[in-house]
């Protein structure tokens, strides 16, 4: 049996992107099993309205909302419309990217220029959007990096660069706002979300073997990160990049 998750986030009003799939999602459900009320946001807003269903179902408080993160306008309708919910925002999970590959020479602007957009330039969005809230709340903010940030894979420039420009942001972020708001990042290594049904399973079982934890990450093992860096638990923690990559960054390459 699992062991039901902590209530450490009762009372508090957490936003989330790209929240219909993957991490995003199981970060969704474990702040509401923490005692959050969540608010869904994804591109997909069916997917956001199905979770948000999901969570209502299981005794969870939870709105959904369709929200381009690459759009100010529609950041800003989402920010008004969590505050009409519960009237505060306490807590920001920053998730959205697209991991396209190619090499430097292969990517055309518009894929350079979209990923980074997604992935680099929304995380300025929201955190712009959200800050007078968070502010209020003494909030914290916690945004998926990747561990592309850390070390090189051949043919991702253009993902290792948002990723990299997150985990230099948040260090630069929890200086800002220091004493007001937190900023931390998670480091996912290979996380076993649906992309992950579309590689070979040759590439599967050598990117296991290249991890000492013996297994890939699941959504949920950086979901249980998520909702530390949000609670009090790591209140005296700001502007870190947490690993959550199984060892894999550490590993030899060979």
């Amino acid at each position: 049996m699992t062991a039901a998750a902590p209530a450490r986030i009762t009372g508090r009003t957490a936003l989330l992107t790209a929240a219909a799939s993957g991490i995003g999602e199981a970060t969704a459900h474990r702040l509401a099993a923490e005692g959050a009320r969540v608010v869904v946001t994804d591109a997909d807003a069916e997917g956001a309205h199905r979770v948000a269903e999901e969570i209502r179902a299981g005794g969870g408080q939870a709105r959904d909302h369709r929200l381009d993160v690459t759009s100010p306008d529609e950041w800003a309708a989402a920010v008004e419309e969590t505050a009409s919910w519960t009237g505060h925002l306490d807590v920001l999970h920053l998730n959205a990217g697209r991991n396209l590959p190619g090499a430097a020479h292969e990517l055309d602007d518009a894929s350079w220029h979209g990923q980074l957009r997604l992935a680099l330039d929304s995380v300025f969005f929201g955190v712009r959007a959200t800050v007078p809230l968070l502010t209020a709340a003494r909030g914290a903010v916690v945004i998926t990096s990747s561990v592309h940030a850390a070390i090189g894979f051949k043919g991702f420039p253009a993902y290792a660069a948002a990723k990299g420009g997150i985990s230099a942001l948040v260090r630069q972020l929890a200086v800002e706002y220091g004493g007001r708001i937190r900023f931390n990042a998670v480091v996912p290594g290979a996380v076993d979300t649906a992309l992950w049904a579309h590689v070979s399973p040759e590439y599967r079982a050598e990117t296991i073997a290249r991890t000492p934890a013996g297994r890939l990450g699941t959504p949920e093992d950086i979901a249980a990160a998520v909702a530390l860096l949000a609670s009090d638990d790591a209140s005296f923690i700001t502007g870190h990049n947490l690993l959550v990559d199984g060892g894999r960054s550490i590993s030899s390459h060979e």
